[in-house]
């Protein structure tokens, strides 16, 4: 009886992987660039903006954390902004359970640092790649490192160039979140049925905002349209 081939590790795979990613690039740098400009925006120190990019590196999640930061922290500040980027980054947990087999043989250190470098980009490249029969985890780690780098480049250009602009609201910079946020929901449409979960979180959203202060909006315009899709699915 034949079996699998045993997932393994080589700097080729390591190569394949950052070359593979490159068709990533783009996307990567303009949302990058975008979370570096309103970090600067928002009066973040560049030491601030890197580390929270570096370290999160979650996109969604740091633009969200955008909206919510204060200059004075306070304990139920600090347990939204948690929680928002909790919930934002749920889908990660689907994305590393299905890298499970990929990732059974290999070293602590290095599952534990390909879990953290995951992106959906990287995840797609990685998944096409062992689908086609690859096994190498090199591959996996080479587009992850790749991108983080990249993300790391992005943030800091659109940090530098979004502290050049004293007033952004002059210059409609302030607007780069809502815009950007409503750019990236373009491709993703796939006809009625699939968008209402947006419709369903939207409502949710704009309904607790109006009844309950502070974020909590977000948390429940996020469960909602989980909810939804699920539902709908």
């Amino acid at each position: 009886m034949s079996s699998l081939p045993r997932p393994y590790f080589s700097y080729l795979g390591f190569k394949y992987g950052a070359r593979a990613s490159l068709p990533a690039f783009p996307g990567f740098i303009m949302f990058a660039a975008a979370f570096g400009t309103a970090a600067a925006q928002k009066g973040l120190s560049l030491a601030e903006a890197m580390s929270l990019t570096a370290f999160v590196y979650a996109g969604a999640s740091q633009m969200v954390a955008m909206e919510i930061w204060q200059e004075v922290w306070s304990p139920s500040t600090i347990l939204t902004v948690m929680t928002v980027t909790a919930v934002v980054n749920s889908r990660m947990i689907l994305l590393g359970a299905t890298l499970q087999p990929w990732l059974r043989y290999e070293p602590l250190p290095r599952s534990a640092l390909n879990l953290f470098l995951i992106t959906e980009a990287g995840w797609i490249v990685s998944t096409r790649y062992h689908n086609e029969g690859g096994r190498d985890v090199g591959v996996l780690l080479g587009s992850g490192v790749v991108l983080w780098i990249v993300w790391l480049i992005a943030t800091f250009v659109g940090y530098l160039a979004g502290g050049l602009v004293p007033e952004p609201q002059r210059f409609g910079l302030d607007l780069v979140m809502p815009i950007f946020f409503g750019v990236m929901l373009v491709p993703l449409w796939k006809g009625p049925r699939v968008a209402l979960p947006w419709l369903i979180a939207g409502l949710v959203s704009l309904i607790v905002h109006a009844l309950v202060p502070g974020y909590l909006f977000i948390i429940a315009g996020a469960l909602a349209g989980v909810i939804a899709g699920m539902l709908i699915e």
